[in-house]
């Protein structure tokens, strides 16, 4: 497929069926846990670092799935929700690189909430400033900054240090011997 610099709701989802990037690529999740509706700008220059940056939205109103249970009568968008969003659009942004294997989630440095996500505010900014990738041997791995702002542009979620890693030797043994995860 053709680098863009862009990505609608339809293609994320082809991501999380494989079929956007191949399907020996990372994926995203698929709804409800699919936590971005588009992706506005990726590139690999730009940001904070120079070193890349992701503009991306999530739409939110009444309907989304986590304000039905987080909390009853105090609809509430949970902090690791929004955490989820940053690691996906990192880890989107491996593969876009044409990296190669599946994708976890590694760890997040500091991560400060200043606000929370209510459902009037239609939807949530996430900005996302690449710091380093490294590719050591089969593993790539990459370390960013993320904000989530509101609608009211108001930044509320500050994440430094997310740190996602591609993994070319990944297999799930179907409820065989955990010992032998290698991961």
């Amino acid at each position: 497929m053709k680098q863009k610099n862009s990505y609608t709701k339809e293609e994320l989802l082809k991501s999380g069926e494989g079929t956007l990037m191949g399907s020996d690529t990372g994926k995203l999740p698929l709804p409800p846990m699919l936590m971005i509706d588009r992706i506005l700008e990726i590139n690999k220059t730009g940001g904070k670092y120079n070193k890349g940056q992701i503009l991306a939205e999530l739409d939110i109103d009444n309907e989304n799935w986590f304000f039905h249970c987080h909390f009853k009568g105090d609809p509430v968008m949970p902090g690791c929700l929004g955490l989820d969003g940053m690691w996906q659009l990192v880890g989107f942004y491996l593969t876009w690189i044409e990296g190669k294997g599946r994708g976890r989630a590694l760890g997040v440095g500091d991560l400060k909430f200043k606000g929370q996500v209510r459902p009037y505010h239609k939807k949530v900014v996430y900005k996302i400033d690449i710091k380093k990738v490294l590719d050591r041997g089969g593993k790539l791995m990459i370390w960013a900054d993320g904000e989530l702002s509101t609608s009211d542009d108001r930044t509320i979620y500050f994440a430094k240090n997310l740190q996602v890693g591609l993994f070319d030797n990944l297999t799930y043994d179907f409820g065989g011997d955990p010992s032998q995860d290698t991961f």
